[in-house]
């Protein structure tokens, strides 16, 4: 049986693991490229320390969300596979919150894909962040910068303020 292409859970997953099962036998693959999200303790905002992201979504209307990407990123590049593990709940500095692996005979279309599948992801899935810092909790807004990745790639993005 195949793995699912996506998971949103709350525990944390392992690179390793989740690498594997995205190759599992597939003697085609010559690359993998992933990235894992962290949280980090800062921010650009006026009161830059973190102390803790808590991330919300909308159950099903997210996976299915993120299976779209996947299947847009077939579309565009030359790749076998695409996993993408996201976090919710709330999530300490240090904690992983974002998984995006994808396979591909060559390095240049997993790196292509695995970037597209990210940008895509920070600007399209519906997920909602709100951050903790010693002066409150405030939800986190879109950035332009991440719709201006996500206009690389030809698509418009519309979330930021």
């Amino acid at each position: 049986m195949r793995a699912p292409r996506v998971s949103i859970q709350t525990q944390d997953f392992d690179l390793s693991q989740e690498v594997a099962r995205l190759r599992a036998e597939d003697k085609r693959v010559g690359a993998v490229c992933s990235f894992v999200g962290t949280v980090r303790d800062r921010n650009g905002g006026a009161d830059p320390s973190v102390q803790s992201m808590e991330l919300e979504h909308y159950p099903g209307m997210t996976e299915k969300s993120i299976e779209a990407m996947i299947d847009e990123a077939h579309k565009r590049f030359d790749i076998f596979g695409a996993r993408v593990v996201h976090r919710v709940g709330l999530l300490q500095p240090l904690d992983q919150i974002v998984l995006v692996a994808v396979t591909s005979a060559h390095r240049g279309e997993s790196f292509k894909a695995c970037e597209f599948l990210m940008d895509y992801l920070k600007t399209q899935a519906p997920f909602w962040k709100k951050e903790a810092t010693p002066a409150g909790a405030h939800w986190v807004d879109a950035r332009v910068s991440d719709d201006d990745a996500l206009a690389r790639w030809g698509i418009a993005g519309s979330n930021a303020t």
